[in-house]
């Protein structure tokens, strides 16, 4: 089931317009959700809104968006008032710019959408505006409102559509030196770093989102399962993990651990495959025609 656009507007390029529509690309569904209960009847509990003043509970259709313009006095906004307010990327999204992907630092970049042609119609310009991004690797910058709130965004080729991706403002973002606060200008000894090079070279492999898998919800609904069955509090799964490192490290030691670990690891896939050692062949000679060591028992 295609998801529902959470926009709808008007792709342009210069003089080249096509109807757009966005959707969602991740959901935010969860497996585990829990309801808040009563703790003594055991009962689900609703939230209410009260009126600050008389303390009685307000019914939904008399809630209404209110802005503090002075101390506790409010100006009313009414739905049809937020509704009323249009600028351009309410509804057109101007690829005015263009920037390589790489040339846009992660830390701004925030959550991706997907951007089809809305129609049939708009099919061939659609294509024609991907298809030019495509031949110059390029990304437009552009506007979105949604949700209320206009975001710079992105938009670039990606399969047989577009991703459009909204970015975090400039004055949202911290600098990175407010986080390393002075820190991170040890050199790295030459020794070390070729044997971190090594380990990061043996574990190399490709992106593959299928392996990821959430070990805490699983946990949490082991422990649900559990619970269920026995009816008594019983302690969640846990995952086997090593001893807990400490800050005080031999880091060359740690490195060779870490490649040794390695070799083992490639030893024991290769017996997995069948690619171990061979038991010696009928007639107690090994695979390459020799006898057995003294003392071994023939086969």
């Amino acid at each position: 089931m295609a998801p529902r656009p959470v926009w709808k507007g008007y792709l342009k390029l210069s003089l080249v317009t096509c109807a757009v529509e966005v959707s969602g690309a991740t959901s935010q569904s969860e497996k585990v959700s829990f309801r808040t209960l009563n703790r003594h009847t055991g009962n689900a509990v609703r939230r209410q809104y009260l009126d600050s003043a008389s303390g009685k509970p307000v019914d939904g259709k008399n809630e209404v968006r209110g802005y503090e313009v002075e101390k506790d006095e409010f100006l009313v906004i009414e739905d049809e008032d937020i509704q009323s307010v249009q600028i351009e990327s309410s509804h057109t999204l101007n690829l005015d710019s263009f920037v390589e992907k790489g040339d846009v630092d992660p830390v701004y970049i925030e959550k991706p959408y997907y951007l089809a042609p809305a129609d049939k119609v708009s099919e061939e310009a659609f294509a024609v505006i991907r298809q030019a991004l495509e031949n110059k690797k390029m990304a437009g910058l552009a506007r979105i409102v949604l949700y209320q709130r206009e975001r710079p965004c992105l938009v670039e080729p990606f399969g047989k559509g577009m991703l459009l991706t909204t970015l975090r403002y400039g004055d949202t973002v911290r600098q990175a030196a407010e986080a390393n606060d002075g820190r991170g200008k040890a050199k790295a000894d030459k020794d070390l770093l070729d044997l971190a090079t090594k380990v990061v070279e043996r574990k190399k492999g490709k992106f593959d989102p299928s392996t990821f898998e959430d070990r805490y919800e699983k946990a949490v609904l082991d422990f649900i399962k559990s619970r269920k069955k026995s009816g008594r509090k019983v302690p969640a799964r846990q995952e086997p993990t090593e001893e807990q490192p400490s800050n005080v490290i031999n880091l060359f030691d740690a490195l060779k651990k870490s490649l040794a670990a390695g070799d083992r690891k490639e030893v024991d896939d290769e017996k997995s495959k069948g690619g171990g050692a061979r038991r010696p062949a009928a007639g107690g000679k090994s695979p390459a025609g020799k006898k057995p060591p003294p003392g071994k028992r023939k086969s």
